[in-house]
């Protein structure tokens, strides 16, 4: 959740620093704060708020550094406060920690009762303290920090300076992330790739367990139990995107540049593939399954949970095999059944979160074939599943999700059409069809985007709604929940997304005077059923609002239209997502809501 940033090499602007936590405010941003050497000692400066209100305290003209670290917070332990900000610092060590101790109480206890003094409410400042203890017993730095992280339950990604070493920065993962930067001047840590995008492409993956020192001249990496030098080669990682791509060039907000970024993403995703089907099932490993192919299993969080109701559509049409899709929090928890002929697919943006990952792991340890829908290469997901689909969507920076999840949608479709025709369940004519269609979903999607002007001014209907509902038949269902989600999180109004044909089931009680009603009503042989369900919100005065590709059959009953291009019926969710997402974004905006990071989120989940 938190973001990470370090530099050790030649002198460099401690402005390096803070353009690096800005890079990864998506990750937390109600406090921030950084530690660097100045030749005479540490200095830190920390404080509640975003880098902005960090860029304030910092000294001016921003000093040259050889070493430092820096961090932004998205709190967990403790409100946002001066003393609750990282770093946090104990005699000659200071840290700053992305993650949840979970033993952190008992810790504390113990260290005060041998002297430790305690200023913050965090469970971080344990931390410090415990290396500091085996300090003072005569061990060597990374010793110390071997036999402190020894005593830390949960997960923890950290970065530590220690004065006695003034020249390294000691770099720590375990269950959150943290990826190593080689550069040309220096060398970087950080939790995320954007953050060393403006220094180097060439980035290594920490693995849990495990322990970089980095220094000018290079990166020692070290196995902490038992505690083993370990070799580099092998693990840099070359990142094909672009600086540019962190950037807003030009857009008012990161999200509104990445709606505008979907079409793109769409075709990056489906040319790596759509040529050679039968090469995509070779290289997740999966063509010699694909005859005892009996079952697949979907596992992810918000918005690629919705993804994967998309793809359960998908691949139980193409392909004619059962889909179960859960949220991958929950799936641990509830004695889940893999039965043999099973293929495990999580999906995540990040390819780092936590409730992925740990479905993911439950799934391999109970036999299952694995696989990932992903978007960073190297992440962890990646690394650990037995195969990965990239998606190639490029960094997304805006807290909400909407490129990933129309990348995801275009990798999901290629995986059903492919085992589709390798199943014998899709003909040729029908696989040549559904090509054409996906090759023109970037144009689809382009005209999609033209329903701007008419979904900014249904928005300024919306700002004062206490309550919005969406609903959607079929494949349009999980569209509903996006939407739905996405109004949430942007615009903080109550939004719900349901099967239209729940409505008489208990949301009609929902339904007064005025009640804005989103449908997602385009013609896929149940808009006749969704004609019906609009007749039924107006009958109690709710507001229609409908996404359609047919207006005439719809111009009549709708009190608002917003016409989206046709398409394939199972395509349909990459052309009725976008005005969604740009109905959100304009409420967000109208409502003066900060868009690209909303309140109490972060982007990429990395605890439980």
């Amino acid at each position: 959740m938190c973001g990470i940033v370090g530099y050790v090499g030649r002198p460099e602007s401690l402005q390096l620093l803070v353009d690096g936590l800005a890079r990864l405010a998506y990750r937390g941003y109600d406090s921030a704060g950084v530690a660097f050497q100045n030749g005479h000692g540490l200095e830190v400066y920390k404080t509640p708020g975003k880098i902005n209100d960090l860029q304030k305290i910092l000294p001016a003209p921003a000093p040259s550094i050889t070493i430092g670290i820096g961090h932004t917070r998205w709190a967990t332990h403790g409100a946002p406060s001066t003393v609750n900000a990282h770093p946090h610092r104990a005699g000659a060590v200071t840290v700053v920690h992305n993650g949840i101790i979970e033993n952190h109480h008992a810790l504390r206890e113990t260290l005060a009762e041998n002297g430790a003094s305690f200023s913050s409410q965090t469970d971080t400042e344990v931390i410090p303290h415990l290396i500091t203890r085996y300090l003072r017993q005569g061990l060597p730095i990374v010793e110390a920090i071997q036999r402190a992280v020894a005593e830390l339950r949960g997960s923890y990604a950290l970065a530590i300076l220690h004065e006695g070493t003034p020249d390294r920065i000691f770099a720590v993962r375990n269950g959150s992330p943290l990826v190593l930067g080689i550069g040309d001047r220096g060398h970087y840590i950080a939790s995320d790739v954007p953050a060393l995008l403006p220094h180097t492409r060439k980035v290594v993956f920490l693995d849990d367990g495990h322990l970089a020192v980095l220094h000018g001249d290079g990166i020692e990496l070290k196995s902490l139990e038992p505690l083993a030098d370990l070799p580099l080669s092998g693990r840099v990682v070359s990142v094909d995107w672009s600086p540019s791509l962190a950037e807003k060039q030009g857009y008012d907000h990161f999200m509104l540049k990445e709606i505008h970024e979907q079409p793109q993403g769409v075709a990056n995703t489906l040319r790596e593939w759509i040529d050679d089907t039968d090469r995509l099932v070779e290289d997740l490993g999966i063509a010699a399954r694909v005859r005892d192919l009996r079952r697949l299993h979907i596992a992810a969080c918000g918005t690629s949970y919705h993804a994967g109701l998309v793809g359960r559509y998908l691949i139980e049409k193409f392909v004619r095999i059962p889909v179960a899709v859960d949220i991958a929090s929950e799936f641990r928890y509830m004695s889940p059944v893999l039965p043999k002929g099973t293929a495990f697919i999580t999906i995540t943006q990040s390819g780092e979160t936590a409730d992925t990952l740990a479905a993911q792991r439950e799934a391999k340890a109970r036999g299952a074939a694995t696989f990932t829908v992903c978007n960073v290469v190297g992440s962890t997901s990646s690394r650990e599943a037995d195969s990965v689909l990239y998606t190639r969507a490029g960094p997304e920076i805006g807290v909400a999700s909407t490129k990933a999840f129309t990348a995801q949608l275009a990798a999901l479709s290629l995986l059903g059409i492919a085992l589709g025709v390798k199943k014998g369940k899709l003909s040729e004519i029908e696989f040549l069809t559904l090509k054409l269609f996906l090759l023109e979903l970037p144009r689809i999607m382009e005209q999609a985007l033209q329903t701007d002007s008419a979904v900014r001014a249904v928005a300024a209907t919306l700002v004062d709604a206490k309550t919005i509902l969406y609903l959607g038949r079929g494949i349009n269902y999980p569209v509903a929940l996006e939407g739905a989600l996405k109004m949430k999180e942007l615009s903080y109004i109550h939004a719900e997304g349901y099967p239209a044909g729940e409505m008489k089931h208990g949301p009609i009680a929902l339904i007064e005077e005025g009640v804005p009603v989103v449908f997602l009503a385009t013609v896929d042989g149940l808009h006749t059923k969704v004609l019906s369900n609009i007749e039924e919100v107006k009958a109690r005065g709710g507001r229609v609002i409908a996404v359609t590709d047919a207006p005439a059959a719809f111009r009549d009953r709708a009190d608002e239209l917003i016409v989206v291009p046709s398409t394939h019926p199972a395509l349909v969710p990459f052309a009725t997502v976008i005005p969604l997402q740009l109905l959100a974004y304009h409420v967000a905006v109208m409502k003066g809501c900060d868009v690209d990071q909303p309140r109490n989120l972060a982007k990429s989940v990395t605890v439980e």
